[in-house]
């Protein structure tokens, strides 16, 4: 048995604590992360370090987003609820969000560093901001933000 990392233990101790004080919500939430870090060490076969922790649950929390954007297309308010509620409990666990400022700094920072200079070097941009940005930063808006930058 590998050793999870710190954040996972912390996800694990939440989990026990919505299971002692009856919080049925956020316990079944913790659970899905839980569950997903599970898979991700059955599929790695290593325990999952922070980083892989947050790229998990930044990938959870995409989910949840477009999840609930389809749901409010359809007219599923009480559906898209229950997500956003998922959301918020998954979003305690990662880092503070960048600011746009913060990100565009970042964004400068990549271009500058690859010596990228139009939108075929996006590639080389974007490996350099995932590590930094990862649950952090919507990546989308990254993605969208290095474009414009690289087209301008």
């Amino acid at each position: 048995m590998t050793t999870p990392s710190p954040l996972q233990s912390r996800i694990t101790e939440d989990m026990k604590a919505a299971l002692r004080g009856g919080d049925k919500a956020r316990l079944g939430t913790l659970r899905l992360i839980l569950a997903a870090l599970k898979q991700l060490e059955v599929d790695t076969r290593q325990a999952p370090d922070d980083t892989q922790v947050l790229a998990a649950l930044d990938k959870m929390v995409k989910q949840r987003r477009e999840s609930i954007g389809q749901y409010r297309d359809a007219g599923r308010e009480e559906l898209a609820r229950a997500e956003e509620a998922e959301l918020e409990v998954i979003q305690a666990y990662l880092p503070q969000p960048l600011s746009e400022e913060e990100i565009r700094q970042q964004v400068e920072a990549a271009v500058a560093e690859s010596g990228a200079d139009s939108v075929k070097d996006m590639g080389k941009v974007m490996g350099l901001l995932k590590p930094r940005l990862q649950g952090r930063a919507d990546m989308a808006a990254v993605s969208a933000q290095v474009k414009a930058r690289l087209s301008g």
